[in-house]
């Protein structure tokens, strides 16, 4: 049985939870406190915070309550600031004016200023200055303070009330005043509203224009799109892509590659008509940010993100809302996810497909051994790998794995050649009758396969081959993934690898004239070689703009069924086409280790 939390712990989970812009579960918390311990020491400091939860309800009378019972509290900026606030909510505006602005914003937090601005802008506006109040609200959106998304959505509803109070004149006023800033964009949609009631339909389609034009973020972006849409008749679109990538956190430099990558196609491609709208999803809900660029954004189509998880959240999202999404994720079952969803990726089915390809109708092989770690990334290998054998007519006949961890592969070898793996590595001496019997055996292969399929990265390939020869196997060809594309593999495993056999979604060396050209753009530009996630952001970038750059693309299905219908588009990752499900199927390239280089032999 957990032991019941002290004063100090319940108290500060409730601080916590408000700190974090949690309100109803710190108004959960911190009364819960003050009923269980209303003698704590923490008491006063949890009674000054509950009434302050209070007052933003527009709760006044709870809110004095609570204050009352923080008078220990008195003498402090947060005491001072709800005396204030308190002051202009019971019609003491001057009072309460008066008290506020004895607080200097620079002293304060960002959540008390959050609060003063609010109640200076209630007082000022009850006064009669309502564009003072206006300043006092713009003031703490534009400090560039952390406030959490429900203190900022707090602020601009109270703008747009106070906006919405004002005659056309002061209205003209507050939006030239505030240009550039969301209390400028809020006040440009009320006057496009005012235009529209007024029947002056043309001049208000020209100013919502404009207004969505405008690239400044404000909380009533949907609301402009939509009257739009009324305005015209017809669903409003910009010839926009919505670009979800993780751009902070641990994933961000990752993100930015592709970021890198999509930013040299507009330049190569010159293709200024259509935005790339970027969103950094690290830590957001992706299914609000599609439906933000969906309806609010009205982007023609989606690109990204490059993570499973959130790739298989924003495609379900996407679906929904019947805007095409182009996946950069490798999770398998993404496109599957509707006819709206697309995936352009160097997945696991599409290095087995090539693999196989190749091995079965070019080399005849068609027996065919696995050697994979106990992973996800192994059994997927695997047994993709065994299906696109199986449909070409091969099979595979044996399967051994081993621990991530490992470094000793004695037993699978042994397996793999259909020893005892517990039998010594020297049986000791032949005697004469066995060496003679010996003489008449004839050498039959260590194994019954034509080639073995290893599904791991380098660093364990450079462990794996060298016991290959020593336990037995000798003479037979390898095969890996893209994993096995690494300088380190060359100089670690020499010629144990020699003719190994792998597939990549991009090889800096390879002759073709557009990777050469790729190569060095992406080197003038940055100074730097490319890896495979920048040639990844080129390609979905190049792919997208080659289709918005037809007159004939007008809508989200326009853009859908140009997807669909794509064949073989030159990209430095292969040339792609999209299957029935919205899969790529591409032409990647097969690399071979050849004299202790890697070479690309399709």
């Amino acid at each position: 049985m957990s032991r019941p939390q002290t004063d100090r712990e319940l108290f500060q989970d409730g601080l916590k939870a408000w700190e974090e812009g949690r309100q109803d579960e710190a108004l959960q918390r911190l009364r819960g406190f003050v009923i269980r311990y209303p003698d704590s020491v923490y008491a006063p400091q949890a009674a000054l915070l509950l009434a302050r939860i209070f007052y933003l309800n527009d709760s006044f009378d709870e809110a004095r309550l609570y204050f009352d019972r923080a008078a220990q509290r008195a003498g402090t900026p947060e005491f001072e600031l709800m005396q204030g606030a308190l002051a202009v909510a019971d019609g003491r505006t001057a009072e309460g004016l008066g008290r506020l602005r004895t607080l200097a914003a620079d002293d304060l937090a960002p959540r008390d200023r959050f609060l003063r601005a609010r109640a200076l802008a209630r007082g000022l506006t009850d006064s009669g200055r309502a564009l003072e109040g206006l300043l006092a609200l713009h003031q703490v959106l534009n400090r560039g303070d952390d406030l959490p998304a429900i203190d900022r959505r707090a602020l601009e509803g109270q703008a747009y009330d106070i906006l919405q109070q004002l005659d056309d004149a002061v209205l003209g006023e507050a939006a030239f005043m505030f240009r550039g800033t969301a209390l400028g964009q809020s006040a440009r949609l009320l006057q496009a509203r005012r235009l529209y009631a007024a029947g002056r339909s043309d001049e208000a389609q020209q100013q919502v224009r404009s207004l969505i034009a405008d690239p400044v973020p404000f909380a009533y972006r949907r609301d402009a799109v939509l009257l739009l849409d009324r305005l015209t008749g017809k669903p409003w679109l910009q010839r926009a892509v919505g670009v979800m990538l993780p751009l902070s956190g641990r994933y961000a430099t990752f993100g930015e590659l592709v970021r890198r990558g999509m930013e040299l196609a507009r330049e190569v491609y010159g293709r200024d008509a259509v935005r790339f709208i970027y969103t950094d999803i690290a830590g957001k809900d992706v299914s609000l940010e599609v439906d933000r660029l969906a309806n609010e954004e009205r982007v023609m189509a989606l690109a990204g993100p490059i993570t499973g998880g959130r790739a298989m959240e924003a495609a379900r999202q996407a679906q929904y809302q019947q805007v095409p999404i182009l996946s950069l994720a490798q999770r398998e079952g993404i496109p599957e996810l509707g006819d709206y969803v697309f995936r352009d990726s160097l997945t696991s089915r599409l290095q087995a497909r090539t693999l196989a390809r190749y091995a079965v109708q070019e080399r005849g092989w068609t027996a065919f051994g696995i050697l994979r770690p106990q992973s996800r990334l192994g059994e997927e290998f695997a047994r993709v790998f065994s299906e696109e054998v199986a449909a070409l007519g091969g099979l595979v006949i044996d399967e051994e794995a081993y621990s991530p961890d490992a470094t000793d592969f004695r037993r699978q070898i042994r397996l793999l050649m259909g020893e005892d793996p517990e039998a010594p590595d020297d049986p000791g001496p032949l005697s004469e009758e066995e060496q003679l019997e010996d003489l008449f055996v004839p050498d039959f292969p260590p194994v019954d396969f034509d080639a073995l399929f290893i599904p791991d990265y380098a660093d364990k390939v450079e462990l794996i081959a060298p016991q290959l020869p020593f336990y037995g196997i000798e003479g037979v060809p390898l095969l890996g993934i893209n994993g096995w594309n690494d300088p380190d593999l060359l100089r670690h495993a020499g010629r144990y690898v020699e003719g190994a056999i792998f597939p990549d979604g991009f090889f800096r060396y390879s002759s073709y004239p557009f990777v050469q050209d790729f190569v060095r753009r992406y080197f003038e530009r940055y100074g730097e070689e490319p890896s495979i996630l920048e040639a990844q952001g080129f390609d979905v970038a190049g792919i997208l703009l080659s289709i918005f750059d037809r007159p004939d693309i007008r809508t989200r299905e326009d853009v859908r069924l140009a997807l669909s219908q794509l064949r073989n588009y030159p990209g430095v990752t292969g040339a792609t086409s999209f299957d029935f499900n919205g899969e790529a199927d591409k032409l990647l390239f097969l690399l071979q280790i050849q004299k202790s280089r890697i070479v690309q032999i399709n």
